[in-house]
């Protein structure tokens, strides 16, 4: 049985949580979210309290009664205080700025890289070394970052690339000299 499926979530107050013909719906100050739940799960909402509870007692149900209890209680957290990724540039000359919809990345190339804002993320640029990717949808926020990491990823010698803001890139030691071989 999960341990997290089990763990009932909190709703708080101006969120509110509905579950009809299959699918969850979370309504709250930032917006509105909906998953469709598969299989013999329901969500029994009681007050300010979520229950993510099984039908039968099968090994396959094990794994989604955890699995969305984890998405419930993240779209409800989205959609009350929402998800942001920071993401930091490093490289000589290297910068981002916001133009419009898109991100435009001088990241080392011949040409900009241009990456377009996807509906339900908003893409803010603070300084010309940092990008941060906003919304309520955890999974849309944490690929969009991804996504744009995926443009330069960090190389382990002088650390250059776009790196989440928490990363520890791993550095190498250079090629030492050749020096006392003949």
């Amino acid at each position: 049985m999960s341990r997290i499926g089990k763990e009932p979530v909190v709703i708080p107050a101006g969120v509110t949580v509905s579950f009809a013909d299959g699918v969850v719906t979370v309504k709250g100050a930032k917006g509105t979210l909906t998953q469709k739940i598969e299989g013999n799960i329901l969500i029994q909402v009681e007050g300010n309290v979520a229950n993510v509870v099984k039908g039968a007692d099968l090994a396959e149900l094990d794994a989604k009664h955890g699995l969305y209890r984890a998405l419930l209680h993240n779209m409800v957290k989205g959609v009350s205080e929402g998800f942001s990724k920071t993401l930091k540039v490093n490289g000589v000359g290297w910068k981002v700025a916001k133009q419009g919809k898109k991100l435009v990345m001088n990241v080392g190339f011949s040409h900009p890289v241009e990456f377009t804002e996807p509906e339900g993320v908003t893409i803010t640029c603070p300084n010309p070394n940092e990008i941060v990717v906003a919304g309520i949808d955890k999974t849309l926020v944490g690929q969009t970052a991804a996504n744009i990491r995926i443009v330069r990823v960090p190389e382990p010698y002088h650390g250059y690339g776009i790196a989440y803001s928490d990363e520890v890139i791993e550095r190498k030691e250079g090629k030492t000299g050749g020096k006392g071989k003949k």
